[in-house]
């Protein structure tokens, strides 16, 4: 509308970008100056034009008799007239035309039909100095009532009961895995792949990948020992290897059958130049399979950082006992025995990494943590604030993820050995494992591994390039932790932060998220407290989902180099084996075109890169420097680990800044 008093107001309203956000109802505002001055109420409606789409942003000239130097609140409401009355708005920004002060209003929230809202400039606070307390604590009710806990499937982690709207995608999103994986087939030559033949050789198999797929970097690599070994370090499952202080003793080996690969050194030696390495699959032991031909191993295995600082594997043993038919495999092996060997070790790894290091230890663990921050955090809390770009499309991807791929007779079940029945048991035995302040906070689960000295095992690229993302989140964090609570007594006072550590911290029996080594466990006292719990949950989110998810087409794209089912039994000899066994083991070509082309699908990357926020919630001005200065550092890192690359063969490219997202959005 035209502007016709003396003092002149421009509103700028941004309709969320959410399904159902956009609204036809009436919209009106007051504004809230200093000393008790206000207002009147004002339409905001642009004739011949369709305010409040949804994504949009509307601007509306006010002009009105006051003069506000400042504005200190807004009262918004809508008044439910019309086909589509709900609206959802991310912010309103008004601008004094005559001294072009700008007063920002974020909202994040959904207006419902003639309830006053009113919205602090900045809105950022803690409860205990929230003025509109009774509307606080209203709007947290509501969250509670959409966002409920629930135990989905026996012991496993909590997750939402119900997907609220909220949570849906607005749109239909890239990664809509069905309807990808029929466009991938089809735009592809590989429906030929669909008449369920085994293959025929290994040349065969290596001739599918086509340019609408590209070919995966196993293909020409999965035989080789040094790569064997970047596997444990420089890939998904890269946080399992342990600094070797003493020689197992349950691997039924000799120093004499080791030493060949040892370079002239006795065990003893290399122990001692911290130069042997090991893998424990443990805790993978009788965890049941999906059906009883298929076998899954138990392996553990010795590794040795060579003179050319190359990690290789130099024992596998595939099952945790001693017994004549478990022997320890050997690179002097018969070549195809070793082959399989390392096939049936990756068997087991691959079971691991998806099921815990991939599912349960970043997918459904930040679930839970999602869900209680939106049921415990107003969305005007600072943490709320910080942690909420985080979670952008989390709750949506589990769930459209579960539906599809870890359902019964899904993807889970067609291409992994365990099935969703060995998967969830291995999920409920790691999540009683797992604890936030270790394996959730990258120095101590180095440290835990003997691992955190960087010139302990040169080429621990995962290591090396994740500890610096690691710093720089602390580094954000603990500056924007601290600018809100500057005194211990503001945490004590903070009951949304304490209820919310309650809810991460009880137990699942109990209907909580039941998270094991939370600082202090949840009853925060002090800001290293919280800086080490939000670091975790931002880190996990960030690093640890990009590090473990997005190098899964080059890994398992192709069956020998990381099956995550084989056919038959592993090697109890060291009988010679064949390329023709290998065939046999193999899954058949339907399979491998089911295992290629939702890998593919779960290594694309659509989300901002880390640090550039798809929403921006962070508006007042010191934390926004706080938010730039991370967004520097990150710059800085990023030109770090691409030097690095340049000298690294191959380059390790998954904690590059730029590739990283912000959330579990796939």
């Amino acid at each position: 509308m035209e502007a016709s008093k003396s003092y002149e107001y421009k509103v700028q309203v941004k309709t969320g970008d959410k399904k159902g956000a956009g609204t036809d109802a009436n919209v009106r505002i007051i504004f809230h100056g200093e000393d008790g001055q206000k207002s009147e109420p004002q339409t905001l409606d642009e004739f011949f034009r369709n305010d409040f789409e949804a994504g949009n942003i509307d601007s509306f000239l006010i002009g009105l008799e006051q003069n506000l130097d400042k504005i200190v609140s807004i009262e918004l409401w809508q008044d439910g007239a019309g086909f589509f009355a709900a609206w959802y708005v991310d912010w309103v920004e008004v601008t004094i035309e005559k001294t072009g002060d700008v007063f920002i209003f974020p909202l994040f929230r959904w207006i419902k039909e003639n309830y006053h809202y009113r919205i602090q400039h900045l809105d950022t606070c803690l409860p205990k100095n929230d003025p509109y307390y009774q509307q606080r604590e209203m709007e947290l009710e509501e969250k509670r009532e959409m966002y409920k806990l629930a135990v989905k499937v026996q012991g496993a982690p909590i997750q939402v009961k119900e997907i609220p709207s909220d949570e849906q995608f607005s749109f239909d999103y890239k990664w809509n895995i069905a309807k990808r994986k029929i466009q991938m087939i089809a735009t592809s030559k590989l429906h030929m792949l669909l008449n369920g033949a085994n293959w025929e050789s290994l040349f065969d198999l290596t001739n599918v990948y086509s340019d609408a797929f590209g070919e995966p970097e196993g293909v020409k690599k999965w035989s080789n020992d040094i790569y064997f070994g970047s596997q444990r370090i420089s890939s998904m499952n890269h946080s399992l290897i342990e600094l070797c202080t003493a020689m197992p003793h349950k691997m039924n080996i000799t120093e004499d059958e080791l030493k060949p690969f040892l370079e002239g050194w006795s065990i003893q030696q290399v122990i001692k130049a911290n130069r042997l390495f090991i893998i424990d699959l443990k805790d993978i032991k009788d965890i049941p399979v999906r059906s009883p031909e298929l076998i899954l191993t138990c392996p553990i295995a010795l590794f040795f950082l060579n003179g050319k600082k190359q990690l290789v594997p130099i024992a596998i043993q595939l099952f945790q006992e001693k017994r004549e038919d478990n022997p320890v495999f050997i690179p002097t092996d018969p070549p195809h025995t070793w082959l399989m060997a390392k096939m049936w070790y990756n068997l087991a790894d691959a079971s691991y990494h998806q099921s815990l290091t991939h599912l349960a230890f970043t997918h459904l663990l930040m679930e839970g943590v999602c869900v209680v921050t939106h049921r415990q955090l107003s969305q005007s809390h600072p943490i709320f604030k910080l942690l909420a770009p985080h979670f952008l499309y989390l709750i949506a991807i589990n769930t459209r993820g579960l539906d599809l791929l870890v359902a019964p007779n899904g993807w889970v079940d067609k291409t992994m050995a365990i099935g969703i029945k060995g998967m969830f048991s291995l999920i409920a035995r790691g999540i009683n494992i797992w604890r936030m302040d270790t394996h959730g906070t990258l120095p101590e689960d180095l440290k835990r591994r003997g691992l955190l000295n960087t010139n302990i095992l040169p080429g621990y690229h995962f290591r090396d390039d994740a500890l610096l993302l690691y710093q720089a989140i602390k580094n954000y964090v603990s500056k924007y932790v601290k600018l809100y609570y500057d005194k211990p007594e503001k945490i004590f006072d903070d009951w949304e932060i304490m209820t919310w550590g309650n809810e991460l911290t009880k137990s699942r029996e109990k209907g909580g998220c039941g998270i094991l080594g939370v600082p202090n466990n949840g009853k925060f006292a002090t800001v290293e407290d919280l800086t080490i719990t939000l670091t975790s949950i931002i880190y996990t989110c960030s690093v640890g989902h990009a590090s473990t998810n997005f190098p899964q087409y080059d890994e398992y794209a192709f069956p020998p180099n990381y099956p995550a089912c084989l056919k038959g039994t592993p090697p109890k000899d060291k009988s010679p084996l064949t390329e023709n066994d290998i065939l046999i083991a193999l899954p058949d070509k339907p399979t491998t075109l089911d295992i290629m082309t939702v890998t593919k699908i779960l290594s694309d990357r659509g989300t901002n890169s880390i640090g550039d926020f798809e929403v921006q919630y962070i508006f007042d001005p010191p934390a926004k420097n706080i938010v730039n200065e991370f967004r520097e550092e990150l710059k800085d890192i990023s030109k770090t680990i691409k030097e690095r690359n340049k000298k690294r063969e191959p380059p390790y490219i998954w904690l590059d800044p730029d590739f990283v997202p912000n959330s579990i959005s796939i």
